[in-house]
């Protein structure tokens, strides 16, 4: 009789787990879903404190799988890793946008210039077009993360007739990168989870063998 009480505590400790840890996935998908929906709509008055909200709700979840020691660089990790996915997948969504609307012209630089130093972040290059009228193109300067284009260098590019994305090379527009690597940091975040799972189990199982 003592040897099977024993046991039924240990198979409700590894056992709870791996629900509550579907359910923090869950969660954090929903977040990311939500989060990027919302991101041009509301700027960072109202994103900045939602985040923060997210990142404290996944260390009390994350705590709550057993291995607490390590539990807030957990939560940290899937916020940044969670940010970094909505983030490319804005740019995914809006080179899709272009893709769709976008209107193939020629054009012509008339205009170059790097973005600020901001320390050690890379300056792109940032260009103003004009169509072959003069009429400038509209949205945004052109940007590239390096020196591609000259000034009086014509150049194909898909503008955005309504003057809200900047226009972009076909090439630029491409949106399967972008795609692929919101999916891979979304997965990242849900392989912590995954992990976190596992030293929560694996922290029981020591404490119940005891000293």
């Amino acid at each position: 009789m003592s040897g099977a009480t024993d046991d039924e505590p240990r198979e409700e400790t590894y056992a709870l787990p791996v629900p509550l840890a579907v359910g923090i996935g869950c969660y954090m998908l929903a977040a990311i879903a939500g989060l990027f929906l919302l991101a041009d709509d509301f700027g960072p008055a109202l994103l900045v404190p939602l985040w923060i909200v997210h990142g404290v709700l996944l260390i009390l979840l994350i705590r709550k799988l057993g291995a607490k020691e390590s539990s807030t660089y957990a939560a940290l990790f899937i916020v940044v890793t969670s940010l970094m996915s909505v983030y490319v997948a804005t740019m995914a969504r809006d080179n899709l946008t272009l893709q769709q609307r976008g209107e193939r012209v020629t054009a012509t630089v008339v205009k170059k210039w790097l973005d600020p130093a901001q320390g050690r972040k890379n300056r792109d290059y940032n260009y103003t077009l004009e169509h072959q009228d003069g009429t400038k193109v509209p949205g945004p300067a052109m940007k590239t993360p390096s020196d591609r284009y000259g000034i009086g260098q014509k150049v194909t590019v898909l503008e955005d007739p309504l003057g809200e994305l900047r226009p972009q090379t076909p090439g630029q527009a491409d949106a399967t990168g972008e795609s692929l690597g919101s999916g891979a940091l979304a997965l990242a975040a849900l392989g912590a989870v995954g992990w976190m799972t596992w030293r929560g189990s694996d922290a029981a199982r020591r404490r119940d063998r005891g000293p």
